[in-house]
């Protein structure tokens, strides 16, 4: 009997963006910590999805704008992506990942979808945030946009 190979499908509907600050202290990475119903009070770093009509790129800076308040910030483009495994739906989600330098001087103004943020060191970052995985891509914005200054060719032109 021949068996037959099962697909898992992969789904990329959303992104994620890692926020940076300058501070005297070196950078520090924005985390957010959840309000809503799924993963209610989970640091995380931000996430959402990509609205009919829009370019990953694009939904990531109205994610930023929506979630923190923050309009003024310099994007890039990781090379690097946020993946989980649904076992309820049998499908792997795929997130590409932003990373944003922000101005110090910027407020985080949250709305709904977050109760608390916080401003921190890349390694108290890494032991906070709350899913598996969430460190392994704060440690490649750690070695490609922290320790070292992005390639240019990863810079997003944005309007």
């Amino acid at each position: 009997m021949m068996k037959t190979n099962i697909e898992v499908p992969i789904r990329c509907t959303g992104v994620a963006v890692v926020l940076l600050k300058n501070t005297p202290s070196g950078h520090h990475v924005l985390l957010l910590k959840r309000a809503g119903s799924v993963l209610r009070d989970a640091w995380c770093y931000i996430g959402g999805g990509i609205e009919e009509g829009e370019q990953a790129w694009e939904a990531a800076l109205r994610e930023i704008r929506e979630e923190t308040g923050i309009t003024r910030v310099a994007l890039y483009t990781s090379n690097t992506f946020d993946q989980i495994y649904s076992a309820k739906e049998n499908y792997i989600y795929v997130a590409p990942v932003f990373v944003g330098y922000v101005d110090e001087t910027q407020d985080v103004i949250l709305n709904h979808e977050h109760s608390d943020y916080e401003w921190l060191p890349v390694n108290e970052a890494i032991e906070r945030a709350a899913l598996p995985g969430n460190d392994d891509v704060l440690a490649a914005v750690e070695k490609h946009f922290i320790k070292k200054t992005p390639a240019e060719w990863l810079r997003v032109d944005t309007p």
